[in-house]
């Protein structure tokens, strides 16, 4: 049976930090220990309490539970977000982004919207406003991780500033974008804030759609101010068993108590502007359009930033900002060779040669660890097509996975000629003994249970089946992995190991994807 996650829901504090962090670590002692303890509506005030915030920043004091934060709802109180975009503020506080889709160590899936409308007029979103390509996206993205529609299940947690439109009566300023994203997505939980009332709905059912077959529930929950003086609810707590861990007969129970969708009968968006980063068939099924990304972007990577902790895994950023999220527009359709359900693959940027490829994850998951058995089993027949690709060019595959100071799952695949691939352990042992890291030979991954599922790690895939791990990762050097590579008794190009150093024209890129595609075409099962 799946243990369920426990959870604090707040709604807005307003800049009473003291006050708040006091009473998390206060709930927290008696009822806890809690995974997560969710903020919606707006976290900091116009006097908000900055210099209790300092105790925490400073590490004079923890914060008692991990606490993840919306955005503001106004000029005024975006000054508060400016150096903290997409991180941490400080350990055990985190603010969420602009919007996107968080999943958590747990396989929570957390869809979140901050902000309000942008004006009519305007196309262009600020720090505290969103449009509806904004809202648009997060459903894409919440979408993305089911290669067919009608398999999505929907999501567990939607966390927004605004009410939607709809869900009360005597609510004037509910937000019509709100009450689309909610019935696309489907959540099991709706929470928002920023109407100083608390109101919780009946579970109301959703009716089927393209998306999904099944009528899953959704239970709507607006939560007062922390501390009003009316003393309205304003901490909610649940335990909550991701959807994706769920029996679908669980999903589709009624209850007596059930009310009919307050969104049923609302026109939503019209036309053309209701478009994702995916082409929509007649019948139903999406796909991804390799021909819709631009040219002109590439692949990037994060700064290697000593400011970013990485006490727990990161929430997962806006989106359209992921440099590897193929609903994203920030990837380069240049590099992709091949994309399954799950799963793609690309020309490494900055490739140590002409075969050096990524496997990533289609949709926004932060590691191996936490995949569905579906996107496992995928990741495997990648692997093996890669293998035998490789071992029919008389090499031998080489992979690994670094989940550090990255938010997006990415495995480097590498082919080592078969008279040194022997030397690949050698050379890990040596560069773990001179960077001081501890690492340990782990059984055959066969399972995303066998990777750590909390916290950051490095795993290593050998060509005789030898998987070496570490989650020693304070300090960790980023290009550990290609230096075993380009190490002078491998690949011998230790000029290489800095992926910057290595970047090639996007003409030279597309002929070596070109090339690859074609070599690789006997083998991807994908065609």
């Amino acid at each position: 049976m799946e243990q369920k996650l426990k959870l604090l829901v707040c709604g807005d504090v307003r800049g009473k930090l003291k006050s708040f962090f006091a009473r998390i670590e206060n709930v927290n002692k008696k009822s806890g220990p809690f995974d997560l303890v969710l903020c919606v509506g707006d976290f900091f005030g116009q006097n908000a309490e900055m210099e209790a915030l300092q105790e925490y920043t400073r590490n004079i004091k923890p914060v008692a539970a991990p606490v993840y934060i919306l955005g503001p709802t106004s000029n005024e109180l975006a000054r508060h977000y400016r150096e903290t975009k997409d991180g941490d503020i400080c350990t055990n506080l985190s603010y969420l982004g602009n919007r996107g889709v968080y999943t958590t160590a747990g396989g929570l899936k957390i869809a979140y919207l901050s902000g309000v409308p942008s004006a009519q007029e305007s196309n262009e979103a600020k720090d505290w406003t969103y449009t509806k390509a904004d809202v648009i996206a997060v459903r894409d993205s919440c979408l993305a991780s089911k290669g067919n529609m009608g398999d999505f299940r929907g999501i567990d947690i939607l966390l927004t500033s605004q009410w939607p439109m709809g869900v009360r009566e005597d609510v004037k300023d509910g937000c019509k974008l709100v009450s689309w994203l909610t019935n696309a997505v489907k959540p099991r939980y709706h929470f928002c804030g920023t109407n100083d009332d608390f109101y919780e709905s009946p579970p109301y059912r959703n009716p089927a759609d393209q998306a999904t077959q099944m009528e899953l529930a959704t239970r709507f929950v607006g939560l007062a101010s922390f501390g009003n003086a009316e003393k309205k609810k304003h901490i909610y707590a649940l335990n909550i068993t991701p959807v994706e861990k769920m029996r679908i007969l669980e999903l589709i129970q009624k209850t007596t108590d059930e009310i009919p969708s307050p969104y049923q009968g609302m026109s939503f968006l019209q036309g053309s502007d209701d478009k994702g980063a995916r082409g929509d068939k007649p019948d139903g099924q999406y796909f991804y359009d390799m021909n819709t990304y631009d040219d002109n972007r590439r692949f990037k990577r994060k700064s290697n930033d000593p400011n970013q902790g990485q006490k727990r895994p990161r929430p997962t950023f806006d989106q359209e900002k992921c440099w590897f999220c193929l609903s994203a527009g920030s990837i380069e359709k240049h590099l992709i060779i091949s994309v399954g359900e799950h799963f793609y693959l690309a020309l490494a940027k900055g490739p140590i040669n002409e075969a050096h490829i990524l496997i990533l994850s289609i949709t926004h998951i932060q590691c191996a660890a936490l995949l569905s058995e579906a996107q496992w089993a995928e990741l495997v027949k990648f692997k093996q097509a890669l293998a035998q690709f490789y071992n029919d060019r008389t090499q031998k595959v080489f992979f690994y996975e670094r989940n550090f100071k990255t938010g997006h799952l990415q495995i480097n695949a590498i082919g080592i000629d078969d008279n040194v691939a022997w030397k690949i352990q050698h050379v890990l042992e040596d560069k773990s003994e001179e960077y001081s890291i501890q690492m340990e030979k782990v059984p055959k991954l066969n399972a995303p249970s066998d990777l750590p599922e909390r916290g950051p790690y490095f795993v290593a895939e050998l060509p005789d089946d030898t998987v070496m791990l570490t989650r020693q990762m304070k300090g960790f050097p980023l290009h550990f992995g290609r230096e075993i590579i380009c190490a002078d008794n491998l690949l011998n190009c230790e000029e290489k190991a800095d992926w910057r150093q290595c970047n090639v024209s996007k003409e030279e890129e597309d002929e070596m994807v070109k090339n690859f595609r074609e070599s690789f075409k006997p083998y991807d099962f994908t065609v």
